[in-house]
């Protein structure tokens, strides 16, 4: 089929570089396992125990953390979700079209060197994992002591850089698969645990209702008091934390580049999948995890890695969900770092450039003070991306509102936009400035931040050209669009049908994998409620170990036998 010359200038940009075509859109329920699988992270683990650290009460974790995630919800709802739709770019490609080139390879170099780190610390959590299974020694210095731990994090992480640079599709439907399990496992651990909590606390393995649970939470997990013996955090500071974990995704707009796959806007609600079952469930349960394994060991839960804990919970099935939670979050990122180096370096494909960022995240990987470091780095890119996200709100949504032109500085051909930096620069002032004047608490700097920027860059945009007029240039941006839209529709006429696989073999190998995951968590209930004294609890945990870790391996069997007969099936 003949391209018309209008096509010619799209046919050597990277797919990356165009809005995405109609026939790539995807329905809620890929977002929904996508955001599941990202935020039931090996990360639960340790935020788990920094709520115990930071000596939270039971019932401040149980309404903040609701709360909290509902916020985050509505914040990746009516903030990112619209603009990805909207635009279906990801910011990295949007923010060159509204600050210019300077700014955009400016922030684009940060955001491959957070998420480089990011991904970099879950390819190290999924390690230790297996460096626990081996009985190599733990990593307790910034640099690595052993030979063997580095092979270990290299085929960890060559894991997941060959998942990642096979794109959206590829990172979709690895975590389709992980989701539902990693959900399980994380309610089953804290299922199978109680009952030694239960033992320490109240002499015996059942609670009687909630208000043994709630003893249970304030004597042994969430006691009011932090790692160095004083009063700690309560509700407002557990909602803010729970609202700001992702600030980086949502009100800094990074999520464009999930969203914008997204049919409608409305999808952004599917985030809370990851954020009720993920963030509120799983930090729960990883509380209750951590509390539980430190009972057995003896030792406080500050003191045990994801490793420790996943095995006292889990069995042989804690490696596994050590292993496959990391993975999970470190594929995402790895994914977002490839697209920021694709919008630097335009001249590479996102495969080329997510291989390289992510032989460079493997190297980082080697180093385990970057995992410690973790929770420190993502509360502090939250505050560096917060003011470009406010940046890309105001010029999409509140600009064609007041009337002043949306892509001003497009239209005018700057390839250095004064007002998008020094708003940038000036909300990164304002917000490191309350921080260290400690007006208010850190979890809520993002909003003050925000709104700052929004208002800034309001300002100076209207004094550099966005009161003004284009209407030759908005013509040709409107010709333009079209023409791609064009485009890719003819382009997508030359791509195969999508069929689905309704055979009867699919059909069973989808039914044994959902039968495993019933199975398992009818172990860890029984595990709970049918260990009437302490010897019957130990027996059923060793069965839950054992049998438990069967149904894992026939779940990852016949889940990715049935994904790759569907494949098959559309490739043929």
């Amino acid at each position: 089929m003949d391209r018309p010359k209008d096509f010619e200038q799209f046919e050597n940009l990277a797919e990356e570089q165009l809005p995405v075509p109609k026939n790539k859109l995807h329905d809620w329920t890929h977002f929904a396992g996508l955001y599941a699988a990202e935020h039931v992270a090996a990360t639960e683990f340790v935020i788990g125990a920094t709520f115990v650290a930071l000596g939270a009460k039971t019932m401040d974790i149980l309404l903040g953390l609701l709360i909290g995630n509902i916020l985050a919800v509505l914040s990746w709802t009516f903030i990112t979700s619209p603009i990805a739709v909207d635009t279906r770019l990801s910011l990295y490609t949007y923010l060159n079209k509204i600050a210019g080139d300077s700014m955009t390879k400016l922030y684009n170099w940060a955001n491959v060197i957070i998420f480089t780190v990011i991904s970099a610390a879950m390819v190290t959590v999924s390690a230790t994992a297996v460096r626990f299974a081996f009985d190599i020694p733990a990593q307790l210095n910034w640099y690595p002591t052993n030979v063997w731990f580095l092979l270990i994090v290299f085929v960890v992480g060559m894991v997941v850089v060959s998942i990642a640079i096979y794109g959206f599709n590829a990172v979709s439907e690895f975590s389709g698969i992980c989701a539902p399990w990693l959900f399980v496992m994380f309610t089953s651990g804290a299922l199978v645990l109680l009952p030694a909590l239960s033992l320490d606390v109240l002499g015996k393995t059942l609670p009687n209702g909630w208000s043994d649970f709630i003893s249970i939470g304030n004597q042994s997990i969430w006691t009011g008091i932090n790692s160095e013996g004083e009063p700690g955090i309560g509700l407002v500071e557990v909602i803010g934390f729970a609202w700001a974990a992702n600030t980086i995704t949502h009100f800094g707009l990074i999520d464009m580049a999930l969203l914008r796959f997204a049919k409608k806007k409305i999808y952004g609600l599917a985030t809370s999948t990851g954020m009720m079952f993920g963030h509120y469930v799983a930090w729960i349960a990883a509380g209750i995890m951590g509390a539980g394994a430190a009972v057995i060991l003896g030792k406080s839960i500050v003191e045990l890695d994801p490793g420790d804990v996943a095995y006292y919970a889990l069995g042989w099935s804690g490696f596994v969900i050590v292993i496959v939670a990391g993975w999970t979050t470190a594929i995402t990122n790895l994914y977002r770092a490839g697209l920021a180096a694709q919008a630097i370096f335009h001249n590479h494909s996102r495969k080329t450039t997510t291989l390289t960022v992510g032989l460079i995240t493997v190297i980082v990987a080697c180093f385990p003070f970057v995992f410690s470091q973790i929770l420190p780095l993502l509360t502090y890119a939250g505050l560096l991306v917060v003011p470009v996200g406010g940046i890309v709100f105001a010029e999409h949504q509140i600009f064609p509102r007041i009337g002043y032109t949306r892509y001003w500085s497009s239209y005018r051909k700057l390839t250095f936009s004064t007002p998008a930096i020094a708003a940038w620069a000036l909300g990164l002032l304002f917000g490191f400035g309350l921080n260290a004047l400690n007006v208010m608490s850190f979890f809520y700097l993002f909003i003050p931040t925000w709104i700052f920027t929004i208002l800034i860059y309001t300002f100076l945009a209207s004094r550099y050209g966005a009161k003004d007029k284009y209407p030759e240039a908005q013509k040709e941006d409107e010709i333009r669009n079209e023409n791609i839209e064009r485009f890719q529709e003819q382009k997508a006429a030359l791509e195969p049908k999508t069929v689905k696989d309704d055979s009867n073999f699919s059909k069973l190998l989808r039914s044994i994998a959902i039968l495993a995951l019933a199975i398992t968590l009818i172990l860890a209930g029984i595990t709970m409620f049918n260990s009437m004294d302490e010897n019957a609890y130990f027996a059923n945990r060793e069965n839950f170990y054992q049998y438990g870790f069967i149904c894992t391996l026939i779940y990852f069997v016949t889940a990715y036998w049935a994904l790759r007969r569907k494949k098959q099936k559309n490739t043929n």
